[in-house]
Protein backbone atom coordinates (compact mmCIF):
# COMPACT_ATOMS: atom_id res chain seq x y z
CA UNK A 1 0.00 0.00 0.00
CA UNK A 2 2.71 2.38 0.45
CA UNK A 3 4.41 4.53 3.03
CA UNK A 4 2.37 7.81 3.74
CA UNK A 5 5.31 10.16 2.19
CA UNK A 6 4.68 7.65 -0.85
CA UNK A 7 1.49 9.16 -1.11
CA UNK A 8 2.73 12.89 -0.30
CA UNK A 9 5.28 12.11 -3.01
CA UNK A 10 2.92 11.01 -5.62
CA UNK A 11 0.30 13.98 -5.25
CA UNK A 12 2.87 16.47 -5.67
CA UNK A 13 3.97 14.83 -8.64
CA UNK A 14 0.18 15.25 -10.16
CA UNK A 15 0.48 18.95 -8.85
CA UNK A 16 4.19 19.18 -10.33
CA UNK A 17 2.20 17.12 -13.87
CA UNK A 18 -0.48 19.82 -13.94
CA UNK A 19 1.84 22.91 -13.35
CA UNK A 20 4.02 21.57 -16.35
CA UNK A 21 1.34 20.65 -18.80
CA UNK A 22 -0.29 24.29 -18.80
CA UNK A 23 2.92 25.93 -19.00
CA UNK A 24 4.16 23.67 -21.71
CA UNK A 25 0.66 24.14 -23.29
CA UNK A 26 1.13 28.34 -22.96
CA UNK A 27 4.30 28.00 -24.76
CA UNK A 28 2.55 25.78 -27.55
CA UNK A 29 0.22 28.54 -27.99
CA UNK A 30 3.05 30.72 -28.83
CA UNK A 31 5.14 28.70 -30.65
CA UNK A 32 3.99 25.05 -30.98
CA UNK A 33 3.48 21.81 -29.42
CA UNK A 34 7.37 20.65 -31.15
CA UNK A 35 8.87 23.12 -30.10
CA UNK A 36 7.11 23.28 -26.53
CA UNK A 37 7.99 19.79 -25.82
CA UNK A 38 11.78 20.68 -26.54
CA UNK A 39 12.07 23.43 -24.68
CA UNK A 40 10.42 21.00 -21.61
CA UNK A 41 13.21 18.65 -22.32
CA UNK A 42 15.98 20.38 -22.35
CA UNK A 43 14.69 23.01 -19.08
CA UNK A 44 14.32 18.97 -17.62
CA UNK A 45 17.62 18.11 -19.03
CA UNK A 46 19.07 21.04 -16.95
CA UNK A 47 17.38 20.91 -14.04
CA UNK A 48 18.02 16.89 -13.63
CA UNK A 49 21.81 17.70 -13.93
CA UNK A 50 21.34 19.81 -10.87
CA UNK A 51 19.84 17.86 -9.07
CA UNK A 52 22.40 15.50 -9.39
CA UNK A 53 25.04 17.53 -8.87
CA UNK A 54 23.38 18.62 -5.92
CA UNK A 55 22.42 15.02 -4.68
CA UNK A 56 25.83 14.15 -5.18
CA UNK A 57 27.41 16.99 -3.04
CA UNK A 58 24.81 15.78 -0.19
CA UNK A 59 25.45 12.59 0.07
CA UNK A 60 29.43 13.48 0.80
CA UNK A 61 27.87 15.09 3.55
CA UNK A 62 25.26 12.55 5.03
CA UNK A 63 25.64 11.02 8.13
CA UNK A 64 24.95 7.27 8.62
CA UNK A 65 21.42 6.01 7.80
CA UNK A 66 18.93 5.84 10.97
CA UNK A 67 18.77 3.46 13.08
CA UNK A 68 15.02 3.51 12.41
CA UNK A 69 14.82 3.02 8.65
CA UNK A 70 14.44 -0.88 8.22
CA UNK A 71 13.61 -0.54 4.23
CA UNK A 72 16.38 -2.65 2.49
CA UNK A 73 18.11 -1.36 -0.25
CA UNK A 74 16.99 -2.56 -3.19
CA UNK A 75 19.45 -5.36 -5.66
CA UNK A 76 21.16 -4.05 -8.56
CA UNK A 77 20.22 -5.56 -11.44
CA UNK A 78 21.34 -5.15 -15.34
CA UNK A 79 19.07 -2.64 -16.64
CA UNK A 80 17.00 -3.94 -19.54
CA UNK A 81 17.96 -1.16 -22.76
CA UNK A 82 14.44 -0.37 -22.64
CA UNK A 83 14.47 1.25 -19.46
CA UNK A 84 16.68 4.11 -20.82
CA UNK A 85 13.57 4.97 -23.20
CA UNK A 86 11.06 6.84 -21.02
CA UNK A 87 11.76 9.87 -22.64
CA UNK A 88 9.57 8.88 -25.82
CA UNK A 89 6.71 8.53 -23.81
CA UNK A 90 7.75 11.83 -21.66
CA UNK A 91 8.39 13.42 -25.60
CA UNK A 92 4.27 12.33 -26.79
CA UNK A 93 3.31 13.37 -23.39
CA UNK A 94 4.17 16.90 -23.72
CA UNK A 95 2.76 17.31 -27.20
CA UNK A 96 -0.49 16.04 -26.95
CA UNK A 97 -1.39 17.43 -23.68
CA UNK A 98 -0.48 20.88 -25.68
CA UNK A 99 -2.43 19.65 -28.13
CA UNK A 100 -5.50 19.32 -26.08
CA UNK A 101 -5.13 22.44 -24.29
CA UNK A 102 -4.95 24.36 -26.59
CA UNK A 103 -7.67 22.50 -28.67
CA UNK A 104 -10.13 23.37 -26.50
CA UNK A 105 -10.50 20.81 -23.35
CA UNK A 106 -9.66 22.10 -20.28
CA UNK A 107 -6.91 21.63 -17.84
CA UNK A 108 -8.83 19.84 -15.37
CA UNK A 109 -10.27 17.62 -18.36
CA UNK A 110 -7.32 17.09 -19.83
CA UNK A 111 -5.40 16.16 -16.74
CA UNK A 112 -8.29 13.67 -16.17
CA UNK A 113 -8.49 11.63 -19.69
CA UNK A 114 -4.29 11.74 -18.91
CA UNK A 115 -4.82 9.82 -15.44
CA UNK A 116 -7.52 7.46 -17.47
CA UNK A 117 -5.22 6.49 -20.45
CA UNK A 118 -2.47 5.74 -17.02
CA UNK A 119 -4.98 3.88 -15.19
CA UNK A 120 -5.78 1.76 -17.91
CA UNK A 121 -2.27 0.97 -19.09
CA UNK A 122 -0.89 0.55 -15.50
CA UNK A 123 -3.97 -1.86 -14.79
CA UNK A 124 -2.68 -3.75 -17.75
CA UNK A 125 0.86 -3.71 -16.86
CA UNK A 126 0.07 -4.96 -13.70
CA UNK A 127 -2.25 -7.38 -14.38
CA UNK A 128 0.42 -8.89 -17.01
CA UNK A 129 4.10 -7.83 -15.59
CA UNK A 130 5.34 -5.88 -18.18
CA UNK A 131 8.31 -4.20 -18.03
CA UNK A 132 9.24 -6.23 -15.33
CA UNK A 133 6.73 -5.70 -12.98
CA UNK A 134 5.37 -8.39 -10.51
CA UNK A 135 2.17 -10.10 -11.74
CA UNK A 136 -0.70 -8.94 -10.06
CA UNK A 137 -4.60 -9.96 -10.63
CA UNK A 138 -7.14 -7.39 -10.55
CA UNK A 139 -9.78 -7.06 -7.72
CA UNK A 140 -12.83 -5.70 -7.71
CA UNK A 141 -11.32 -2.82 -5.50
CA UNK A 142 -9.38 -1.67 -8.51
CA UNK A 143 -11.81 -2.15 -11.16
CA UNK A 144 -14.43 0.08 -8.52
CA UNK A 145 -11.62 2.32 -8.59
CA UNK A 146 -11.89 2.63 -12.07
CA UNK A 147 -14.88 3.24 -12.50
CA UNK A 148 -15.38 5.89 -10.60
CA UNK A 149 -12.08 7.60 -12.34
CA UNK A 150 -14.29 6.82 -15.35
CA UNK A 151 -17.36 8.73 -13.65
CA UNK A 152 -15.43 11.46 -12.51
CA UNK A 153 -13.95 12.36 -16.02
CA UNK A 154 -17.30 12.33 -17.63
CA UNK A 155 -18.58 14.76 -14.84
CA UNK A 156 -15.46 16.94 -15.74
CA UNK A 157 -15.82 16.83 -19.23
CA UNK A 158 -19.59 17.19 -19.30
CA UNK A 159 -20.14 18.88 -16.00
CA UNK A 160 -20.23 22.61 -17.48
CA UNK A 161 -22.56 21.81 -20.38
CA UNK A 162 -26.12 22.10 -20.99
CA UNK A 163 -28.27 19.67 -21.79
Amino acid sequence: MGRPTDWLLATAAGAVLAVMIQLNSLLAAHSSALFASWVAHGVGAAMALCLAAAASRLARFAGPRDVGDTQEPLPRLPTPFWAYLGGIPGAFTVVLAAIAVNGGLTLSATLALMLVGQTAFGMAADRFGWFGLARRPLGARELVGALALLAGSAFLLLGGRAP
